[in-house]
């Protein structure tokens, strides 16, 4: 997984997979989900990430069941 934050553009993409895109799908007007010919999730885009959110934190965890 991969996660870019362009400032310039106040846009956040996480990049779930390497597989190609065959269609974007808009959720709303600043959410895009990119998914492969099967359907999978390869990627996510939100547009003015942190002016939706008021802040930019980023935190991982890794849970085990």
């Amino acid at each position: 997984m991969k996660v870019k934050y362009f400032e310039d553009t106040d846009t956040l993409y996480v990049e779930l997979s390497d597989s190609a895109v065959a269609e974007t799908k808009e959720l709303n007007e600043n959410i895009y989900v990119d998914v492969d010919a099967d359907g999978r999730v390869v990627s996510l885009t939100i547009e003015h990430a942190r002016a939706t959110s008021g802040k930019l934190d980023f935190s991982y965890e890794t849970v085990t069941a």
